[in-house]
C-alpha cells in the first residue's frame, strides 16, 4: 500500500512540474512577443496604451474628440478640467481621468509626429 502511495505522490509532483515548466514557457513566449511588439515603430500605441492604463479610444470619448488635432484637445481638456475643479463642486476623480485622456492623446501624438518624421526621412533618403 504504501508503494502504491509513493508511487501516486511521484507521478502527481510529475504532473504538477511538468504544468509549471509550461506555463512558464508560455509566459516566457509572451513576454518576448509583448517586447517585439513594443519594439515595433507601428506597436508603439499599444505599449502607451499599456503604459497609461488608458487605450486611444477611451481617451478619446472621455475628451469627446473624434479625430486628433492639438488645438481641439486642448479647448476640451480646458473646460472639461475646470467643469470638474473641486471647488465648483466637481469631481477630482473625473479631473484626473480628464488629465490621464489628455497625456494619453499627447502621447499618440507625439508617436504620430515621429512616424510622420520617420517616413519623410526614409522618403529623403531613396
Amino acid at each position: 500500500m504504501a508503494k502504491y502511495l509513493a508511487q501516486i505522490i511521484v507521478m502527481g509532483a510529475q504532473v504538477v512540474g511538468r504544468a509549471f515548466a509550461r506555463a512558464l514557457q508560455q509566459e516566457y513566449a509572451a513576454s518576448q512577443a509583448a517586447a517585439r511588439a513594443r519594439s515595433r515603430p507601428g506597436q508603439q500605441s499599444a505599449a502607451a496604451s499599456s503604459i497609461t492604463g488608458m487605450t486611444l479610444q477611451e481617451a478619446q470619448q472621455i475628451l469627446n474628440i473624434s479625430k486628433l488635432s492639438p488645438e481641439e484637445i486642448q479647448k476640451n481638456y480646458e473646460h472639461l478640467f475646470k467643469v470638474n475643479d473641486k471647488s465648483v463642486g466637481g469631481s477630482f476623480y473625473l479631473q484626473s481621468k480628464v488629465v490621464r485622456a489628455k497625456e494619453r492623446l499627447d502621447e499618440e501624438l507625439s508617436i504620430q509626429s515621429q512616424d510622420q518624421e520617420q517616413q519623410t526621412g526614409k522618403n529623403t533618403q531613396t
